[in-house]
This record gives structure tokens, C-alpha cells and sequence, in this order.
């Protein structure tokens, strides 16, 4: 009996791996849908980047190093003000979407990670590297941004620069592979169309490991497999999914933190991230009589009591709240002062107010100071809100004043605003 059909113990033989499901056509559905859902995740990934302009200030910028990789930065837009809603979300519930995809794709090409001598030629070993760089890559950037979601921060270090230098990590290995396998890929879905099977599927070297050659009996076949695959990622989009909606749908968001019903009811009744008394703010510094609001510019320096700010001209804007962790709001009707005439306040023309350092009473957190672009600044829709739905702000919403902005990222709506520094960054 030849070597491929004895028992062998060590996952270095291909006869180890006896799943009749593995084959070249399996890998290559996978391989297509994690194409196009991993291409999609990683743009909307350097969208939410942008969206926090790290460009702008240093007190943005999570990831000081990051040099040619900040090459395509630009002016987070405030048009339409649900953009940050929209890419944020489907970043995140695609993400989650996509591991069962995953999972059956790692499992698919296992035998290739132990496949044996290392290199047989420079592209063999090019492919190699990518596939250990692509393995690695994936694991991590998906294992740290389930974490996140879920507000679980168990690995060392912030999460931004650990996702961040992930990405290009993963799809510096992602790019390699694909342009190596691509070809492979398309081949081998022309031949399962073309009615060839698994033996006949092989159409190299490499394809050959994914072939077992002392196949186990079928308990499944490959359409069932797959349709296995796409029931679990179906699921986890319907208990994931609702976190960027409103209405019924918000309960079926079972996975995502911010996906039960709206916390407490009343006008302050919808999801926040982070509680007053988790960031260390007192009742005694958001009295009235307390609590000043500190603008700075080239005028000088003016303080507001939350009483002198509801005597300036007070304006509305729709608007919802979305954060990095992929849930967000529905649309809340803020009142307030508008950003630009607080600017002309200290010295500033409405229409050419500048960038603005927001400062949080907060005492701790990546974000108690925040800068805002001029464009944010300038439009009529950005506020310092006082009240949201009728009634004034709960402590948990940043009592006595926040910022709200259309299609910021959450953590740039600073809470229990002390202070603004108008002026280019």
C-alpha cells in the first residue's frame, strides 16, 4: 500500500486530512465572497480612520507613526449627516457577518499550513508568507474588532493603533495572495461548472493538497456545507444588524451591546456609551451655579453660564449618534448654540470660523479633548446642544452642554463640555 493511503498521524501528511467537503472549488466560493466582504471592510475601516481626522490635530491621532499610511486622509465631510451611521455600521455588521465565512475558509486550506518542505519554489514561498501573514492578519483584526464591539478591551494597548497597523498587516498579505491565487481560484469554478469532480478539480500542485486522498464517507456535501456557512452568517447579520436601526429591529441586535431596548424612556431614552459616573463627573460641577463654559480666541477669553448660553439665539438640528462600535442612534432633536456663532463670539466671522479643541469635564478617557475641522465648525446643523427631544440634556447625555455634529464619529461629540479653543490647528 503506497505512503498516501496508510493512517498517518502527523497533520504533514496529506492523507491526515480526510474531509470529502475540502476541495479546490469549495476554497475558491469562500475565497470569492471573502474578495469582495474583506475589500468592502477594509475601506470602510480607513473611512472611520478619516472620520476621526488624525490629520488634524495630535489629540485625534491615535497613531502618531503611521506616515505613508496616512497618505489618503482628507476633510471629513458633514454631508449627508448620516454617512458615519452608514459606513461605521456596515463595517461592523459585515465584519461579524463574515466569520462563519471565515472559519470554514481557515478550515478549508488548513492542510496547505502544514504542508511539506516549506518552499518548492520563490512563488510557492511568496504564497506561503502571504498565507501566514493572511492567517495571522484576519485572526487578529477580527478577534480584537468582536472585542471591541463588545466594549471587551482583553488585548494589551488601545484598540485604534493595534486595528489600524493590523489592517495593513493583513492586507498587505491579503493582496499577495490574492494576486497569486486569483487565477487558481477562477479555474477551478470554471471546472466545477463545467460538472469535472473533486478528482478531477485539482488543477495544480497546490490544489492537489486540498484533495484528500483516502477521502472519510460523506456526511454532508459541498452545497451543504456552504449553505451551512451562509445559515451562520445569516444569523449573526439578523442578531447583529439592528444596532444601526430603528424601531422593532433594535431587539433582534442580540450580539451588539447597544442593541436592546432604549435605555430608561422619556426624551433621554436612547443608547449611550459611556455614563457620567463612569467618567468620573460629579453633580457638584454641573450645577448651574457652578458650571461655566470657557471660549477662547483671538479676542480673548469669554465664560458662559449654561443660563447665558439659553438666552443666546437657539437653533434645532436632526441628528443621530453613531460610534465606532457599530451601533448608533435614531435621529434626536438637539437645541442649542450653533458652533460658528459661538466662534463669532470671540472674535471670529461666523462664516470663516476655524477649527475648534473641545476640553470634557471627563477626567480620563482617549477622547476628553476632541478637535473639530472648520467645515464641521462652520455648518449650521453642528451645535453646542443644551436640550435634546424638548427637554434638557440627563447627565448621561453630557449635562450641561454637548457637542453635536453631523457624521462625526461619537467619541468627536464630546460630553460635559468645559471648554472650547477656537483657531487652525
Amino acid at each position: 500500500m503506497s505512503r498516501l493511503h496508510t493512517s498517518p498521524a502527523s497533520p504533514t501528511s496529506p492523507g491526515f486530512w480526510r474531509s470529502p467537503v475540502r476541495g479546490p472549488w469549495f476554497t475558491s466560493v469562500l475565497g470569492i465572497v471573502l474578495l469582495g466582504g474583506i475589500t468592502a471592510l477594509f475601506v470602510t475601516g480607513l473611512l472611520s480612520y478619516a472620520a476621526y481626522n488624525p490629520d488634524l490635530s495630535s489629540v485625534n491621532d491615535k497613531t502618531p507613526d503611521k506616515g505613508l499610511l496616512g497618505f489618503y486622509l482628507f476633510a471629513w465631510p458633514t454631508h449627508p449627516y448620516w454617512l458615519y451611521r452608514l459606513t461605521q455600521g456596515v463595517h461592523v455588521t459585515l465584519g461579524i457577518t463574515l466569520v462563519p465565512v471565515l472559519l470554514a475558509k481557515l478550515w478549508s486550506v488548513v492542510p496547505k499550513l502544514f504542508a511539506l518542505p516549506p518552499a518548492r519554489s520563490l512563488a510557492h514561498a511568496l504564497e506561503r508568507i502571504s498565507l501566514l501573514l493572511l492567517v495571522g492578519g484576519v485572526l487578529f483584526e477580527f478577534v480584537t474588532g468582536v472585542l471591541n464591539v463588545q466594549l471587551d478591551y482583553l488585548f494589551p494597548g488601545s484598540f485604534y493603533p493595534l486595528h489600524f497597523y493590523g489592517a495593513w498587516v493583513f492586507i498587505a498579505g491579503f493582496v499577495v495572495h490574492v494576486v497569486l491565487r486569483a487565477p487558481a481560484a477562477v479555474r477551478n469554478l470554471r471546472r466545477m461548472r463545467a460538472g469535472k469532480g473533486p478528482e478531477e478539480e485539482a488543477g495544480g500542485e497546490q490544489d492537489f493538497l486540498l484533495v484528500s486522498p483516502r477521502p472519510a464517507e460523506p456526511t454532508v456535501s459541498r452545497r451543504g456545507a456552504l449553505w451551512f456557512v451562509g445559515g451562520g452568517s445569516l444569523l449573526l447579520f439578523g442578531t447583529t444588524a439592528g444596532q444601526s436601526f430603528d424601531g422593532p429591529l433594535r431587539r433582534t441586535a442580540l450580539l451588539a451591546p447597544h442593541g436592546t431596548a432604549d435605555p430608561g424612556s422619556g426624551p433621554g431614552g436612547f443608547q449611550i456609551n459611556k455614563t457620567a459616573a463612569s467618567r468620573g463627573i460629579s453633580a457638584g460641577e454641573t450645577r448651574e451655579d457652578v458650571w461655566q463654559l470657557v471660549l477662547t480666541g483671538p479676542s480673548g477669553t469669554v465664560r458662559l453660564s449654561r443660563a447665558e448660553l439659553l438666552e443666546l439665539p437657539l437653533h434645532s438640528s436632526a441628528l443621530p449618534i453613531a460610534c465606532v462600535e457599530g451601533w448608533s442612534t435614531g435621529d434626536q432633536w438637539w437645541r442649542g448654540v450653533r458652533l460658528r456663532e459661538l466662534a463669532a463670539r470671540v472674535g471670529y466671522d461666523a462664516d470663516a470660523a476655524p477649527d475648534v479643541m473641545v476640553e470634557s469635564l471627563q477626567r480620563h478617557g482617549a477622547f476628553r479633548t476632541a478637535a473639530l475641522r472648520s467645515n464641521q465648525v462652520r455648518d449650521p446643523r453642528s451645535l453646542l446642544a443644551l436640550d435634546v427631544n424638548g427637554e434638557p440634556l440627563t447627565p448621561d447625555h453630557g449635562y450641561p452642554a454637548r457637542i453635536i455634529v453631523p457624521a462625526a464619529p461619537g467619541v468627536l461629540n464630546t460630553k460635559w463640555v468645559a471648554r472650547m479653543t477656537f483657531g487652525d490647528l
